[in-house]
């Protein structure tokens, strides 16, 4: 019924790369995504903080994604549909910091923020 793309882990993941890469700090190749998240919390945290930051990052970023897959037919296409009008049956959701964290829906511009 719905086609839906969403992969907020990843979102967040390009995300810290872009900071990283801004600050001069260069990641090696073949990094997991949980390496990626410890390292971004090393910079400002010390090691056990930084790996509880990174863990619950991760679990808190999988947990939305599968609010939004959950909540998708019930609540959120609803939603979209009454306060954007978008019709279309596609559904591309984005992990974005602007002001804030959200989750983006790119078709409608649907905002969640978080």
């Amino acid at each position: 019924m719905y086609e839906i793309t969403i992969d907020l882990v990843n979102d967040w993941i390009n995300t810290v790369k872009e900071v990283l890469r801004g600050s001069g700090y260069t990641l090696e190749d073949g990094l997991t995504n949980e390496e990626i998240a410890l390292r971004y919390f090393l910079h400002s945290q010390p090691e056990e903080q930084a790996l509880e930051l990174a863990t619950d990052t991760m679990n808190r970023l999988r947990e939305m994604q599968e609010i939004v897959i959950s909540h998708i037919e019930s609540t959120i296409v609803p939603d979209i549909r009454s306060r954007t009008k978008y019709e279309g049956n596609v559904f591309q959701f984005n992990w974005v910091y602007d002001q804030g964290e959200h989750i983006v829906e790119l078709n409608s511009e649907y905002r969640i923020p978080l």
